[in-house]
């Protein structure tokens, strides 16, 4: 089955990616204070006897090492969502590069917010049909209520014509 794409322009396109607030140069920055504030007090436990605590500290800094790159993995996945006026085009890209596609009708898609009434947007979901897939769980919720809005917006101008 090939899937033709409209040549128009869209009248929404969206890029959501996870937000990651420490950058590459903050990340180097805090694991040297990190392995630095360790490797001076596992030398202050070694000057007193306690040498296996040595190690431990050496540990600690691999650990927080290991979390902080399956973090940075974990945020090159993304999502695209483009809307024309007769589709509804949903790409998730893992972030091992594995792609899944949901090409939709915009007459029959619907885009369902779940509210919580202190925390805001907690889910939202597109459904036609049998098919239903979250979109922008990773967002915060301020960046939840903005993409909503806009794309609520453009889903009803595509069902409008």
């Amino acid at each position: 089955m090939s899937v033709q794409l409209p040549v128009d322009d869209p009248i929404f396109a969206a890029r959501l990616t996870p937000y990651r607030s420490l950058g590459p140069t903050g990340f180097w920055i805090l694991m040297g204070f990190i392995s630095v504030t360790c490797f001076i007090s596992g030398i202050l436990f070694l000057v007193i006897g306690a040498w296996p605590v040595f190690f431990f500290f050496g540990l600690d800094v691999l650990l927080i090492w290991g979390a902080f790159k399956l973090s940075y993995h974990s945020g090159k996945a993304y999502e695209e969502v483009s809307v024309w006026k007769h589709q509804v085009e949903f790409r998730k890209i893992a972030p091992s590069g594995k792609t899944t596609t949901h090409i939709l009708n915009p007459f029959w898609t619907r885009f369902q917010i779940d509210r919580h009434e202190e925390i805001g947007i907690v889910k939202m979901v597109l459904r036609e049909r049998d098919l239903e897939t979250d979109i922008g769980s990773f967002l915060n919720p301020l960046d939840k209520e903005s993409f909503a809005t806009a794309f609520g917006r453009a889903l009803s101008k595509a069902k409008a014509g």
